[in-house]
């Protein structure tokens, strides 16, 4: 086979894309993209053995957390930028091996490659399947895709200025872990469990910056119009791109749009005194192939979500930031102080017609933990009268399958004494549905992007405490789960190690669980696949 990938809900069959990424990523990227992560493995390996403090080494703990960014689903199909970080990562681990005087190191922290060629030779050695025995590879490859996941949350934290180094600590002490080929199954369930842990940690931590920084979300009606200006098209999930955005916008006349993820930019206290911020445009990440053509306007990404563009017109159009990269597509960098240049964006989006209208009215979300709490005598007294029979954590990924109809019918065939607590593009599948309210309590509570998944940890935990119970699950709360990449993985494993058990995961069960591995987390925690509607609400109702 050309290439082995597993980590996204889509992969060929269930199995593994081995020809070319159903992402779109081709035999080269995937290649680059293990081989970054052989690297990455190799700095840890280096920071274990040689007792590296991470207070000591910010230049690795910040190229570490990129590095595992850029290989998340749909972030950078760019060769070129995968392998120039490649070469950064063997030159960090150089200079850091002079420092540290580790001994006994793996293959990774001492292998060399600096030529396209001998990367992608070298690439063919060490991905995922270079791991024989399929449980230890399934474990491996799990704690690695929520390290992904970790690391997106901490590079957003860190953008806005927030750190735990505890969290760099752990990812290095994880990913030299497997490398290790004297732990077992045991040991790696056990690894597993603290990554989701520190998981939880990084979650805070972005909670955190980003409420310091930009206020508590509060309810907000989005328009999802659109005005007459020329326009740019933010996406992705980074808080501070938006707001540098923004601020060169001001008093240009080009106005400011959200899609996919960024929806819940319009929540913060902080972005609403900009005029020029016009709402949201279209909906979920896997349709911006022909919202993009509709919009006419710049599109800058801002992390992950891109769709390889059919259209060399909307090609053009698309500029990258950060984490993200696409060939042929500008690329725009920070400066030393961490400042982006956003002046091309806005001189093309003065030159191109308004965007299309595609819908009109509002959506309203707004509905963290900070927001929801804030409403916890209201929402109390409708457990307790019984006007609020259950709620369903419907957070995580939207897809292209399908198959993930489900949740859309899911939600609509809900009794009307439920509620929806969502986060993530999942809710793009039933947050414009008129599911009506339960006594001024909306029937969908949108706490904000994949990133904000803590929140509805919060709101658990916080329920528990004020109903006096002992363990979370005897709350009336059930987990309908969608999954489509590794930040779910992520928030997967931080919900197992709060103790939330039964969580049903869809539309498929990931295909880098070995039967053993699925057979641990069927038995241990009660997961489980998706069937019918139907027969789910009978399930969780009963």
């Amino acid at each position: 086979m050309s290439m082995f990938c597993y980590q996204c809900q889509e992969t060929a069959m269930n199995k593994g894309c081995t020809v070319k990424g159903v992402c779109g990523k081709d035999e080269e990227v995937a290649k680059l993209q293990d081989l970054l992560i052989y690297a990455v493995k190799g700095i840890s390996d280096l920071v274990v053995k040689g007792k590296v403090e991470t207070s000591s080494i910010p230049e690795a703990n910040h190229e570490v957390l990129r590095s595992l960014f850029m290989t998340i689903t749909n972030a950078n199909f760019d060769a070129e930028a995968i392998k120039k970080q490649i070469s950064k990562m063997i030159s960090l681990r150089e200079d850091l091996k002079a420092k540290a005087g580790a001994s006994g190191l793996h293959d990774a922290a001492v292998f060399e490659a600096d030529t396209m060629d001998a990367m992608l030779e070298k690439a063919a050695s060490v991905g995922v399947l270079a791991t024989e025995n399929e449980d230890v590879r399934s474990l491996r490859e799990m704690i690695i895709y929520g390290l992904k996941g970790m690391a997106a949350y901490a590079e957003h934290a860190l953008n806005l200025g927030k750190e735990d180094l505890s969290v760099n600590a752990f990812i290095y002490e994880a990913l030299a872990a497997t490398l290790d080929d004297s732990l077992g199954a045991d040991d790696l369930v056990a690894l597993t469990l603290k990554t989701g842990e520190y998981g939880v940690k990084a979650m805070a931590l972005l909670d955190s910056a980003n409420t310091s920084k930009y206020g508590n979300p509060e309810i907000t009606k989005v328009n999802i119009g659109v005005r007459k200006n020329p326009a740019i098209l933010i996406s992705g999930h980074d808080l501070t791109d938006l707001e540098q955005l923004l601020e060169q916008t001001k008093g240009t006349g080009v106005d400011v749009y959200t899609h996919g993820e960024m929806l819940p930019a319009h929540y913060y206290p902080a972005f609403k005194k900009y005029d020029n911020f016009a709402g949201n445009y279209g909906g979920s990440w896997w349709k911006q192939v022909g919202e993009f053509e509709t919009f006419h306007g710049p599109i800058l990404f801002t992390t992950n979500c891109i769709v390889p563009p059919k259209s060399e017109e909307v090609r053009k159009r698309i500029f990258t930031t950060g984490s993200s990269g696409f060939p042929g597509c500008a690329h725009i960098v920070p400066d030393q102080a961490g400042k982006k240049d956003f002046s091309a964006v806005i001189d093309m989006a003065k030159k191109l017609p308004a965007p299309e209208e595609i819908e009109t009215g509002t959506i309203v979300g707004g509905f963290a933990h900070n927001q929801v709490l804030a409403l916890a005598d209201k929402v109390v007294e409708a457990v307790k009268s019984g006007a609020v029979k259950k709620f369903f954590v419907m957070a995580g990924c939207d897809g292209r399958m399908k198959s993930r109809e489900y949740y859309t019918e899911f939600a609509e065939k809900l009794p009307k004494d439920t509620i929806i607590l969502t986060a993530g593009c999942a809710k793009y599948r039933y947050n414009k549905l008129d599911l009506g309210d339960i006594g001024g309590i909306p029937r969908v509570l949108d706490a904000g992007q994949c990133n904000d998944s803590y929140s509805l940890a919060v709101i658990a935990l916080k329920l528990k405490e004020v109903f006096g119970l002992d363990d979370v699950n005897k709350l009336p709360i059930a987990y309908n789960i969608a999954w489509y990449e590794q930040k779910a993985v992520i928030v997967l494993l931080a919900l197992l190690y709060l103790g939330v058990k039964n969580i049903h995961l869809g539309p498929t069960l990931p295909g880098f669980l070995s039967p053993n591995v699925a057979k641990v987390l069927v038995e241990k925690f009660g997961i489980a696949g998706v069937g019918s509607a139907d027969d789910d609400i009978a399930i969780f109702m009963a």
